[in-house]
């Protein structure tokens, strides 16, 4: 069916879990994927696929390469693989977020499919396979797919501008989401397998060379780009921001999570709740206004530690002032040490210590 009608005509068709833009006309491409990747004035069609076999089954590789693996998937929409390329993903096609900006006779248009939940990571994170001879060991269907289209006429170079703002803008999408690496402690920019493909109208009267954020056409991307990502995020994963105003998801990156806090409950507590109490107990601690407003300065201070802008002791002892409040808060007596030899241990420390205020918190029996 046709879910969409882009400005050059071109018709946005969704149909066997997949995404489809079939050109009218001569069309510019940029795409990153493993079929036809690279830049491309011959294509004919895009789409994005959802390669998802089933809700809780793993994607597989269907072939000995993921060229061939792409072929296969591009034969069975009924699309050329000579002529087309695409991108695969786990997200399903239901949840894609069309936006469209506009400004004179430019218009830009993005259509996003995204989900960290599993896959989300920072640049710089522990890689999880190395390649060798064009063959890697594992695959990891994308997470963030973007087909961009731009109804205007660009070189090259400019389209490989517009690939950097475009990313720069789901970065930014991420980053207002708080959304956490799945990989370390950082926060995502992105998934480990994030797709784009950018469109241009070469037909179009308007000849545009700056993708840049100074430039219009690199405004438009932003304002396209940034609530799309945001809402396929919501509808793929519920991820947004009242979802996300909770301490257990500002604490989750750091390690600290309902399992964790229960072992430090087990060991403080003379007479404990069972398990199912103690947890329906932290769900309410959890949404506390007070309790997440402080946590997320307690996290931004382990964040500025971690990116070496405060020193391990400045954010110790603003850590204390932040956990010194909730004492007095909740009527809590328990010692917590604050002893420290690197930055690492500092972070452990700080993590160690919230996870034991929040125990200690539910075994007051003071929560209101």
């Amino acid at each position: 069916m046709v879910i969409y009608k882009l400005s050059t005509g071109d018709e946005v068709h969704r149909y066997q879990k997949s995404i489809v833009i079939k050109f009218k006309d001569d069309r510019k491409v940029l795409s990153t994927s493993y079929l036809n990747g690279g830049y491309n004035e011959k294509l004919k069609a895009v789409y994005n696929y959802d390669a998802n076999p089933r809700a809780g089954m793993e994607c597989k590789l269907r072939a000995n390469t993921l060229r061939e693996h792409m072929i296969l998937i591009t034969e069975e929409i009924g699309l050329d693989p000579y002529t087309t390329t695409g991108l695969s993903t786990a997200a399903s096609m239901d949840n894609v977020s069309i936006k469209t900006v506009s400004y004179e006779d430019l218009t830009v248009t993005a259509i996003v499919t995204a989900g960290v939940e599993v896959n989300g990571g920072r640049a710089g994170d522990p890689a999880s396979f190395h390649e060798r001879e064009g063959k890697a060991v594992m695959l990891k269907e994308g997470t963030i797919n973007i087909l961009l289209y731009i109804d205007a006429d660009m070189p090259e170079g400019s389209m490989t501008r517009a690939l950097v703002t475009c990313t720069e803008a789901k970065t930014a999408a991420l980053q207002e989401l708080m959304a956490g690496s799945n990989y370390s402690r950082g926060i995502a920019t992105g998934s480990g397998t994030d797709g784009t493909i950018i469109t241009c109208n070469s037909k179009s009267k308007l000849k545009l060379i700056n993708a840049g954020k100074h430039s219009k056409l690199g405004e438009l991307i932003g304002l396209a780009v940034k609530p799309a990502v945001k809402e396929a995020l919501y509808l793929q994963t519920g991820l947004c921001p009242k979802n996300q105003f909770s301490m257990l998801r500002r604490m989750k990156r750091f390690g600290l999570d309902v399992d964790k806090i229960w072992n430090r409950y087990k060991t403080i507590s003379s007479n404990p709740l069972d398990k199912p109490e103690f947890v329906n107990e932290l769900e309410v601690l959890d949404k506390e206004e007070e309790i997440v407003i402080l946590t997320s300065l307690y996290v931004h201070l382990m964040d500025q530690l971690d990116w070496q802008l405060i020193s391990p002791h400045q954010a110790i002892e603003e850590g204390k002032n932040i956990i010194q409040r909730l004492k007095a808060r909740y009527a809590i007596g328990q010692e917590f040490n604050f002893r420290w030899n690197s930055c690492d241990e500092a972070i452990e420390a700080m993590t160690e210590n919230y996870g034991v205020l929040m125990a200690a918190i539910i075994e007051g029996g003071r929560h209101v």
